[in-house]
């Protein structure tokens, strides 16, 4: 007679989770910091670097921070030279946030090797492992939204 599969257990599931979590969030938060940027800064120059122009809240949603969090950073920025905001001609209560030349300069000679730093992250697992776990941690994600009661 063949085992029966160990049941569910979420709470072991979510702690595995979050600490594979962590120890890629390592392994991020330092390549990042090696180029002078916090993790925010980071991905508001590499949202605008893959994405193009975009509005603050796309921005925002995209890189899965607070609004106020947002907007400091965004200044920092702009005070930087590397962010510049515009009004939109479209709708006025938008703003939309670019790279200046010198931001784009800076995502592009940094972006190669923190994306370097990621996959030496994420090695443990091969190649078909990690696609497949990206479909596993969609599904979860996608249905953790949707079964939230907040």
């Amino acid at each position: 007679m063949k085992p029966s599969p160990p049941s569910p257990n979420p709470l072991k599931l979510w702690i595995v989770l979050a600490r594979a979590f962590d120890a890629v969030e390592r392994h991020s938060r330092a390549s990042i910091a090696r180029f002078g940027l916090g993790t925010t800064e980071f991905g508001v120059l590499e949202v605008l670097y893959h994405k193009g122009e975009l509005p603050v809240c796309e921005v925002q949603r995209r890189i899965l921070v607070e609004s106020s969090s947002t907007t400091y950073v965004v200044d920092k920025l702009c005070d930087r030279g590397l962010v510049r905001r515009r009004p939109s001609t479209a709708d006025r209560r938008v703003t939309l946030l670019a790279l200046t030349p010198a931001g784009r300069r800076l995502i592009a000679r940094i972006f190669p090797p923190h994306a370097a730093a990621m996959r030496r992250a994420v090695a443990a697992l091969p190649a078909g492992a990690q696609a497949h776990a990206v479909r596993l941690l969609r599904a979860l994600g996608k249905g953790a939204v949707k079964g939230y009661r907040g």
